[in-house]
């Protein structure tokens, strides 16, 4: 009788000691766990900040890009007055170059 209280006393404790090392290897872990869930939601907190601050950037990027845009686009029509008027003035030099040889032909002819 004293066997069986002496084994049921030692399995009692080893189950104790067990069920103990299993209690804090498990708080352990749980604490390791609030822990890198802590550290993940703090670097997602700064990634999304610095998505945003890029966001805002890239807006700014694209505003200034419409800017840049439009400004192209009027020096294109800007240069295409340009030619279109220098291609009115050759026209015309060439009509004027045209008349002053007729008037050239016609003094030569007079004299």
């Amino acid at each position: 009788m004293i066997f069986f209280n002496w084994l049921f006393l030692t399995i009692f404790i080893l189950s104790v000691g067990v069920l103990t090392f299993k209690m804090y290897y498990y708080k352990n872990l749980y604490e390791k766990e609030a822990e890198h869930k802590k550290i993940l939601k703090a670097t997602l907190n700064e990634a999304e900040i610095l998505i945003k601050k890029y966001q805002i950037q890239l807006q700014r990027s694209l505003g200034n890009l419409d800017l840049l845009n439009e400004e192209i686009n009027k020096l294109k029509n800007d240069i295409k007055a340009v030619k279109s008027r220098n291609a009115q003035y050759r026209i015309e030099n060439e009509q004027l170059k045209r008349k002053i040889k007729e008037l050239e032909n016609k003094i030569e002819a007079l004299l």
